[in-house]
C-alpha cells in the first residue's frame, strides 16, 4: 500500500511539474545535434529528486540527510542548467561537491588512502557525466536505470545485503512513472540534466555501497554497456580531434537512432536488454570464472561498438 501511494504521489508531482514547465517554457528545442524533432518539455526527471525527498521523509537518518543534501545540490544546479544554462566550470565543480556528501555518507574519509579517494572522485563523477551523455533518446535513461536497479535488488536480497530495499525501490518506482511519460513515440517530457544526473548520482551511491560492502569492484559491470559506449566514443572523438565536452552525435545509440533511423524505443530496449544480460552473467559466472567474465563481456561490447563505423559508412 505504501508503494502504491508513492506511485500516486510521483504521478501527481510529474503532472504538477508539467504545468510549471509549460508556464515557464522549460522545453527542449531540436537542433542539429538532437535526436528528436519535436519541441518537448524538459526536466521531467525531477521526479527522481521527488522520490529522494519521499525516501528521506519515510527513512530519516544521518546518512539519508547526506544523501538528500548531495542530490539536492546536483539536481538543483542541473535544473538551473536545463533552464538557463551554466558555465562549464560550475558544471565540473558541483559534482565534486555532491560526491563529497556521498563520501561523508559512506565514511570514505579516513577509511581509505587519499589516492583512492581521488580516483573515486574521478570515477564516480565520470559515471554521472556518462549517464548524462547517454540521455538522448526516448526511454534510454528510464530503461537503463531499470537494468541497473533490478540486478542490484537481486544482489541485495539473495547475495549480499548492502542497503535497505527502499533505497533501491524508490528510484525504481520513479523510473516506472517517468517511463510512462517518456517511453513513447512522441515523449511527453525528457529527463533533462536534472533527471539524468540526478538518477546517476543515486546509482553512484548504490554502486559505492555495494563495492564497500563486498570489497569487490566487479559490480562496476552493472554499468558496462554505458561505460563501453562512453569510453569508445571519447576515444573516437579524440582521434577526430574534437572537443569532447561539446555536444555531438557519435555515440553508437545516436548512429542507430539518427543515421540508421532505428526507432528510439527499439534502441533503448536494446541497451536495456544488453545491460540486463551483462549484469545477469556477472552475477551468475563471476563466482566461477572471476574477472574473466567482465573481460569477455567488455571485449564483446567493444566488438559490437565497432559495428558503428560500418554503419556510418552506409549512410
Amino acid at each position: 500500500m505504501v508503494y502504491l501511494l508513492i506511485i500516486v504521489i510521483l504521478f501527481a508531482a510529474e503532472l504538477f511539474y508539467f504545468r510549471i514547465a509549460n508556464h515557464y517554457i522549460i522545453v527542449d528545442r531540436p537542433n542539429e545535434r538532437s535526436s528528436h524533432t519535436q519541441v518537448t518539455l524538459r526536466g521531467g526527471g525531477i521526479i527522481y529528486w521527488v522520490a529522494a525527498l519521499l525516501y528521506v521523509l519515510l527513512n530519516p537518518s544521518e546518512a539519508a540527510v547526506w544523501f538528500f543534501t548531495g542530490i539536492t545540490i546536483i539536481a538543483g544546479i542541473s535544473l538551473w542548467n536545463d533552464i538557463k544554462g551554466l558555465s562549464q566550470n560550475i558544471r565540473l565543480i558541483i559534482p565534486l561537491l555532491a560526491m563529497t556528501c556521498v563520501f561523508y555518507m559512506t565514511d570514505i574519509f579516513g577509511g581509505y588512502p587519499w589516492w583512492a579517494i581521488v580516483i573515486g572522485y574521478i570515477l564516480f563523477t565520470g559515471i554521472m557525466n556518462a549517464y548524462n551523455f547517454m540521455d538522448g533518446i526516448n526511454g534510454m535513461t528510464g530503461l537503463y536505470t531499470l537494468a541497473v536497479l533490478l540486478p542490484m535488488i537481486y544482489v541485495n536480497i539473495y547475495i549480499q545485503p548492502f542497503t535497505d530495499n527502499d533505497f533501491l525501490l524508490f528510484p525504481l518506482l520513479a523510473s516506472l512513472v517517468f517511463l510512462f511519460f517518456n517511453f513513447r513515440k512522441r515523449a511527453k517530457c525528457f529527463a533533462g540534466d536534472v533527471g539524468s544526473v540526478g538518477i546517476a548520482f543515486w546509482i553512484v551511491i548504490l554502486l559505492l555501497l555495494l563495492i564497500i560492502k563486498t570489497q569487490n569492484l566487479v559490480w562496476i559491470g552493472f554499468l558496462l554497456v554505458y561505460g563501453v559506449d562512453t569510453v569508445c566514443t571519447i576515444l573516437h572523438r579524440i582521434y577526430l580531434k574534437q572537443n569532447i565536452m561539446e555536444a555531438h552525435r557519435l555515440h553508437f545509440y545516436q548512429i542507430l537512432a539518427n543515421e540508421q533511423k532505428t526507432g528510439h524505443r527499439t534502441v533503448s530496449l536494446s541497451y536495456f536488454m544488453a545491460q540486463l544480460l551483462c549484469s545477469t552473467l556477472i552475477i551468475a559466472l563471476y563466482p566461477i570464472v572471476g574477472w574473466w567474465i567482465f573481460l569477455i563481456l567488455a571485449v564483446t561490447l567493444v566488438g559490437i561498438y565497432g559495428m558503428k563505423f560500418r554503419l556510418m559508412k552506409t549512410v
